[in-house]
């Protein structure tokens, strides 16, 4: 009945349209975060500690989530990542502890690992081999026009009926993936040797090579960057004297700029060394911040700021997954991908609790801003290090 469905054309738009809503709605949670704030009487902690939680679960769960996309189709991943999305979005907007707040995070983040990477895995798996690389990057480019779209949507929610039955719409909205998890549904997919290897062996082939590390340090170094940038800049930008509106349309500019810096680093990795992008990435990263925060906050800086760093905002993952590849071959790479996603979802949760304690304690995020400008030029330095190039398993071993 539904196989129709299952069509490469409708994976991909069904795909693509849950990215759009997954990260989309996810993206807009700075703006909540003086409101659920101040209504439950609590300091900025808490929030950002939520928030970091949730991300710290993500990439806890991602290798599962994972697992079960592998071994029985994208769609059960999608399925019940979506129930556990829109569960924690309930939960978000009812609670009033900061216990129960912090709990309700990381349902979401069960979710989102759900709704998130498997559906890379379900639109590779059903379009020709030649169409994979485009058909991603449509899927990740409405990941971003998400973004976009949900912002200044769940401000008008949040303005129009305050934090909690905000929350409860975001979360009868984010059930439309229930349903678009039909067209992810797979036949069975046959076992490779590459889908069979235990996240041990894989983690031994990388052990000994100092280029994976290196990569998972910059990672967490992105992930840091975005998590305290995506939670906090609304807030800042308010402490600032700037309107709630300036936070949401920085936010909102992060994710379009971000659909042609995440196109230009795939474009260019296939001709400049991908360790070189990335220590761009991280260095233009740490200037883009000092320049921002050493001038005036003005409404032009901050949207200026946006653009800059909505185009290098996602686009660590084409070079991070390329230069997996050119390490490691085709075979590990989802595996090891897994693994240095953890250290990014590791550094988004120092991100975005240190963030809202630092600014408990002192009233000020500078401390946070400086953090991340060295973090990024010491991600430009480690990544500018890593060799790109294909190893023996005899070479893996004694690097």
């Amino acid at each position: 009945m539904f196989d129709k469905f299952k069509k490469p054309i409708f994976v991909l738009i069904a795909g693509s349209i849950v990215l759009a809503l997954a990260f989309g709605i996810r993206h807009s949670f700075g703006i909540f975060l003086i409101p659920i704030s101040k209504s439950n009487n609590w300091g900025r902690e808490v929030f950002a500690m939520g928030l970091a939680f949730q991300n710290l679960i993500w990439g806890i769960w991602q290798p599962f989530a994972g697992r079960i996309s592998d071994r029985f189709g994208a769609g059960y991943a999608v399925f019940f990542g979506a129930i556990f999305y829109s569960l924690g979005l309930l939960f978000m907007g009812i609670v009033s502890t900061k216990t129960g707040f912090i709990i309700a995070c990381g349902v979401l983040g069960v979710g989102i690992s759900g709704v998130t990477f498997p559906i890379f895995g379900a639109i590779s798996r059903s379009v020709a081999p030649e169409k994979r690389s485009i058909s991603i990057g449509i899927a990740m480019a409405c990941a971003s026009l998400g973004q976009f779209i949900m912002l200044p949507a769940s401000l008008a929610l949040l303005q129009n009926f305050g934090t909690t039955l905000a929350f409860i719409i975001l979360a009868v909205f984010s059930l439309l993936i229930v349903f678009l998890s039909i067209s992810m549904f797979e036949k069975q997919i046959e076992n490779t040797e590459a889908g069979n290897l235990s996240l041990k062996k894989v983690l031994t082939e990388a052990f000994y090579n100092k280029g994976f590390w290196f990569l998972c340090l910059g990672f967490f170094v992105c992930g840091f960057h975005l998590l305290f940038i995506m939670t906090h800049t609304p807030s800042f930008l308010i402490d600032k004297g700037l309107s709630p509106r300036t936070g949401t349309i920085v936010l909102a500019l992060i994710g379009l700029f971000n659909i042609a810096g995440t196109y230009s680093t795939g474009f260019f990795g296939s001709k400049i060394r991908k360790p070189l992008i990335l220590s761009f990435i991280y260095g233009f990263r740490a200037v883009i911040i000092l320049i921002f925060i050493l001038f005036p906050i003005t409404n032009l800086t901050a949207y200026v700021f946006a653009a800059l760093m909505g185009f290098l905002w996602l686009s660590t993952i084409p070079p991070t997954q390329g230069t997996i590849i050119a390490l490691f071959g085709v075979n590990n790479m989802s595996m090891l991908y897994g693994v240095a996603f953890l250290f990014h979802q590791v550094g988004a949760f120092l991100g975005g609790w240190l963030g809202g304690k630092v600014y408990d304690l002192t009233g000020s995020y500078n401390t946070v801003w400086y953090i991340s400008i060295a973090l990024g030029a010491f991600g430009a330095i480690i990544n500018y290090s890593i060799e790109e190039k294909v190893l023996t398993k005899f070479e893996r071993r004694v690097v």
